[in-house]
C-alpha cells in the first residue's frame, strides 16, 4: 500500500520538475536569441531582476502594468547586435520584491528606476517605455533630461486621451479587463489587448497565464496607486528635452490612439508612428516591426 501511495507522488514530481526544466529552458532559448542573461541587484528595499546583454550605447526599456522583463525580450534580439540592452522587473512586478506598504505610483517608479541605473557606468542612455512604463519613462525623461539621449514611448499611459478607450469605460463600470481570474482568462485578456496574439509554446503561456493569477490583488493595488496620479504625468510633458517617437498601435483598446496627439503636441521634438492592425503592446505582438521603427528613429 504505501508503495502505491509513493508513485502518484513522485509522479507529480517528475511532472513537476519537468514543467520547470521545460520552462527554463523555453526562456532560455528565447533570451539567447536576443543574447541577453538575467541578473540581479539590491537597490534601496528591493531586488532589480533584469536582462542585460549587448554592446554599444544602452538602452533602458520599461515594461507596463503586470508586465516583466521579458515583455521586450524579442524585440531586443533585433537591437542587441548594436545596442547594450537593460531590462528590468520593476518593483512589484516579475521577480522584483512585492512589498505592500509601498506605494507604486508612477513618481516612485521612475525615483527606483534611476536608483537602479547608478549601479551602472553609464551617463547618457536611450529611454523605451510601454503602457505604464511609457508614463514612468516620460515622467523619468522629465526629471533627468541630461541623461536621457532619446525617449521613446509606446502606447503610453499618463495623459487623458481625447476619445475615451474601451478599458477607461470598462473600468468606469468597476471591470479591469487587464486583471486575470482564471489561467483560462489569460486568453481572454491577451484578445483584449492584442490584435493577433503573439505564439507563445504552452508551457510559456502557462507560465505568465499562472502568474497574472497570482499576482492579481497585488496588481490591483499598483492599479490603484497609479489612478491617484492623473494629471500629474501630462503636465510635466513640456519639460521633456530628448528627442521623441511615439508609437501607437492603431487597434489599442486599453489606451485609445488620440492619445498619441497629446503626446505629440506637449513634446518639443516629437514624432508619431501609427502601427496599423496593431494592439496595446507592438513590441510584443509585432516585435521585428516595432525594432525596425525605433532604430529608424535612432539612425536618423
Amino acid at each position: 500500500m504505501r508503495k502505491l501511495q509513493i508513485v502518484p507522488i513522485l509522479l507529480i514530481l517528475f511532472t513537476s520538475n519537468c514543467a520547470t526544466w521545460l520552462l527554463n529552458r523555453a526562456i532560455g532559448f528565447e533570451r539567447g536569441r536576443a543574447d541577453l542573461e538575467e541578473k540581479m541587484v539590491p537597490v534601496g528595499k528591493f531586488h532589480f531582476v533584469y536582462t542585460e546583454g549587448g554592446n554599444g550605447e544602452t538602452i533602458l526599456m520599461v515594461h507596463g502594468f503586470a508586465g516583466e522583463k521579458d515583455h521586450w525580450t524579442r524585440m531586443s534580439a533585433y537591437l542587441t547586435d548594436k545596442y547594450h540592452v537593460i531590462a528590468p522587473d520593476l518593483p512589484g512586478h516579475g521577480l522584483n520584491d512585492k512589498l505592500p506598504e509601498e506605494n507604486y505610483s508612477i513618481i516612485s517608479q521612475a525615483t527606483r528606476l534611476h536608483d537602479f541605473m547608478q549601479n551602472f557606468k553609464v551617463k547618457k542612455y536611450h529611454l523605451v517605455g510601454s503602457s505604464m512604463g511609457g508614463a514612468i519613462s516620460a515622467y523619468y525623461a522629465s526629471a533627468y533630461p541630461d541623461e536621457i539621449l532619446t525617449l521613446t514611448l509606446i502606447d503610453a499611459a499618463g495623459v487623458k486621451s481625447p476619445t475615451k478607450s474601451e478599458m477607461e469605460l470598462e473600468v468606469a463600470k468597476g471591470n479591469n479587463p487587464l486583471l486575470v481570474n482564471t489561467v483560462e482568462d489569460f486568453d481572454r485578456m491577451m484578445a483584449f489587448t492584442t490584435v493577433k496574439p503573439p505564439y507563445l509554446p504552452g508551457i510559456i503561456k502557462g507560465h505568465f497565464a499562472e502568474k497574472a493569477v497570482r499576482n492579481r490583488p497585488f496588481n490591483e493595488k499598483i492599479f490603484e496607486d497609479i489612478r491617484g496620479e492623473k494629471g500629474r504625468i501630462e503636465s510635466r510633458l513640456s519639460l521633456i528635452q530628448a528627442r521623441t517617437l511615439i508609437i501607437w498601435g492603431d487597434t489599442d483598446r486599453v489606451i485609445d490612439p488620440s492619445a498619441a496627439s497629446v503626446f505629440q503636441a506637449k513634446i518639443k521634438n516629437a514624432k508619431t508612428v501609427i502601427m496599423k492592425a496593431c494592439g496595446h503592446g507592438p513590441m510584443i505582438e509585432r516585435p521585428e516591426e516595432t525594432s525596425q521603427h525605433f532604430l529608424k528613429f535612432l539612425q536618423n
